[in-house]
């Protein structure tokens, strides 16, 4: 991108900025914010200076934001203005994007929810084929059959990294192993960066690496990388060989969680079939 073309996006960025937090300002009232009004007002909505004293902030400061004008914002300034003009997750979501910073993670649902019936159907629906339903700390939401029957993951599986260096079955099935370890711990390392003051990406760090020497000598190289492997190849005890394209959606509302259907390559999926009809 040339710095003209940035220039316009940032300019373009702060007259939306302008825009949005006029509009979000009007649709309240003093009496929505648990403020007396005072005087006539020629304009619907709160005042900029009540904005700038609900959200903490000086008023020149608030005005030259709300007027586009190109100065320094910080998370924290950010999250008092969306208080105070009543934000919900979306908009405050929006509010870090016209302001040149990154969201949040997790904006769109609260941590812990549960897994809706659609996401579950839809899991299962991917059956013959592997599916699973992980959140941003790659633990394990919902899976399918199919991927209990290819990967070798039991009730004793919650995590995907965990599982790729503890569960034995999960390692016999993949021929690669030891030449794809590497990228996996990066990946997940990537992952974790894009939210560093979140601590329950170092829970899953430190629980992984009093149990698995591998993860701790491979973390400790601090290489970071992005999921390449376009195939993902499965040795099975029974089935053979098995190729699949992996495909990851992120859900709609919610950012933090990710579907991974796995699309069998030809030749394989006469095999999945057979795999589906042998016992449990």
């Amino acid at each position: 991108m040339t710095s003209e073309s940035s220039q316009r996006g940032r300019h373009g960025r702060r007259e939306q900025l302008r825009d949005f937090l006029r509009a979000c300002r009007a649709r309240l009232t003093p009496g929505d914010v648990g403020m007396a009004a005072a005087g006539r007002r020629r304009t619907p909505g709160l005042r900029r200076e009540e904005v700038a004293v609900l959200a903490g902030v000086g008023v020149s400061w608030y005005t030259w934001l709300e007027q586009g004008r190109d100065i320094n914002v910080s998370a924290e300034v950010l999250d008092a203005i969306s208080g105070a003009l009543r934000l919900n997750g979306p908009e405050r979501a929006h509010l870090y994007l016209l302001a040149g910073l990154n969201p949040p993670p997790g904006e769109g649902g609260a941590p812990g929810a549960p897994v809706t019936p659609e996401l579950r159907r839809l899991v299962e629906a991917w059956a013959p084929r592997p599916a699973i339903l992980r959140d941003r700390y790659w633990n394990l939401l919902a899976v399918n059959d199919a991927t209990r029957a290819v990967f070798g993951y039991d009730d004793a599986d919650h995590n995907c990294l965990t599982s790729f260096f503890t569960n034995p079955r999960y390692r016999a099935a993949h021929p690669r192993w030891a030449s794809v370890a590497a990228a996996v711990v990066a990946a997940f390392r990537a992952d974790a960066a894009h939210a560093p003051d979140d601590p329950e990406f170092g829970r899953v760090v430190d629980g992984l690496a009093a149990v698995s020497p591998e993860f701790a000598r491979l973390w400790a190289r601090h290489e970071v990388g992005a999921p390449v492997q376009a195939v993902k190849a499965v040795r099975h005890p029974e089935a053979g060989d098995l190729f699949f394209d992996l495909t990851t959606l992120t859900v709609a509302g919610r950012p933090d969680w990710h579907l991974e259907l796995y699309n069998p390559l030809p030749g394989t999926e006469g095999r999945l079939e057979r795999l589906a009809r042998l016992p449990a």
